[in-house]
């Protein structure tokens, strides 16, 4: 079993280049069967989310060529749409139900399994197929898989009960190909929003209000050839700011967008980090005490919930009490009975977590939860004294590229290991 071991306690220091956004690229790689012809993506992060949906995709008929490992060139020419979308792997992946949204606006048709993910709470597909079902479709749910099927698509006005990132996609993405106007209200914002109707745009669609609380969509009948580059990644670069004050140190973080990183830079600012920007890079600095602050999780942009573990992996190493209010997600607090173990002090009550800070972690044996407590975990035992190791880091893959290899060029102490012998010789190893 593959584990991270660290030897923490020492500041990170230099330049790191932040990939593709995850959360951006599923719904792209998704959007871009919708076209006969060709999408040249690039910018894309290579992590084990994206590569179980190319395969799914792949399975389906898609046209799938690994240029390189960064870009895609994929056309959904031979797709047979009376194929299902049902693997052991496809239902570990919450992002499969993007080829629901595709595949329907492009044939009125698609059978995806139910989709799986991190258990972080509930997530509903109901916006969804409220979505769906308002521009005509029929939707089922039978064994395991959502059936969606229409005569033909027509545009209408949709307002989502919620705002939800994964349902304002997904009915863009069939309204796209529908007769006539859509009007979708209080949608969400986040930046993946956007780049997904960017990507949209560039194969031909007719959207516009993408990044506002209304979207406009007018449909078009087909779509066509496109090259696309994915926006970066704003919660690994988050996960690096929060790298850089839990060890006092200091990290350049390059290929960034700083304006989809403002709700964290305020928050590390409050903490009395020090933060400065140029045009596609963010520094950020730590030294001495960090203060104690408040956060509440909300759609963006709010904070974001993904970015709720490591901001309280930092904050727990703050003077004073700290509160962490979690309004997306009902069991994002799994990581803290693991954080405990390294001497963190925090109570939960229902979706608040009161944090009151320490001067240090020390090492431990923890294990990751799901995707973001466990980069969570990693910077903690970066940040402790000893050594920590970190199990369960196949959820850490799921979104995060080469995580260990650049936190070593950033002097972390951390490499990957596979059995006990791998861990005494980390150890026990000459520096």
């Amino acid at each position: 079993m593959e584990q991270y071991i660290i030897r923490g306690g020492k500041p990170l220091m230099g330049e790191v280049v932040i990939g593709g956004a995850k959360n951006a690229a599923l719904p792209v790689l998704a959007a871009a069967v919708m076209t006969d012809g060709e999408c040249r993506i690039d910018n894309m992060p290579d992590v084990r989310d994206i590569n179980v949906l190319l395969q799914a995709m792949k399975g389906i008929g898609a046209t799938v060529d690994r240029t390189d490992k960064h870009e895609v060139v994929i056309s959904g020419r031979n797709i047979n749409p009376d194929e299902d979308v049902d693997n052991e792997y496809i239902r570990k992946i919450r992002a499969s139900y993007y080829l629901i949204g595709a595949l329907l606006g492009k044939y009125k048709k698609a059978t995806v399994a139910l989709p799986g993910g991190c258990d972080i709470g509930s997530r509903p597909i109901d916006q969804h197929i409220k979505g769906f079902e308002a521009l005509g479709a029929k939707v089922e749910i039978i064994n395991g898989r959502i059936q969606a099927t229409a005569d033909e698509l027509i545009g209408c006005n949709i307002y989502m009960d919620v705002v939800s990132v994964g349902a304002t996609i997904n009915i863009m993405m069939a309204a796209s190909l529908a007769k006539g106007v859509t009007t979708i209200e209080n949608v969400a914002r986040e930046p993946h929003v956007v780049d997904v109707a960017n990507f949209l745009n560039s194969m031909g669609a007719q959207i516009r209000g993408a990044g506002t609380d209304i979207i406009k969509i007018r449909g078009v009948e087909k779509f066509n050839n496109c090259e696309y580059s994915i926006i970066p990644d704003q919660i690994e670069a988050g996960t690096f700011m929060t790298a850089a004050v839990a060890t006092r140190g200091d990290i350049t973080i390059k290929n960034v967008i700083p304006k989809h990183l403002e709700a964290i830079s305020a928050k590390l600012i409050e903490m009395g980090a020090k933060i400065s920007e140029d045009d596609d890079e963010v520094r950020v600095r730590a030294s001495g005490e960090l203060k104690s602050t408040q956060i509440k999780t909300l759609p963006y942009p709010g904070f974001p919930t993904d970015m709720q573990p490591q901001m309280a992996i930092s904050l727990a190493l703050a003077n004073g009490t700290s509160t962490v209010s979690e309004s997306i997600f009902e069991n994002r607090f799994r990581y803290v009975d693991e954080l405990t173990k390294m001497g963190a002090k925090i109570k939960v009550n229902d979706r608040t977590a009161v944090i009151t800070g320490i001067e240090k972690y020390q090492g431990a044996n923890v294990s990751a939860p799901d995707l973001r407590a466990g980069a969570a975990l990693v910077i903690a035992g970066l940040a402790a004294d000893g050594y920590t190791v970190v199990s369960d880091i196949g959820y850490i893959y799921r979104g995060y590229e080469d995580f260990d290899l650049k936190l070593q060029k950033l002097g972390g102490d951390i490499q990957l290991v596979k059995n006990e012998q791998e861990i005494a010789k980390f150890k026990y190893k000459v520096v």
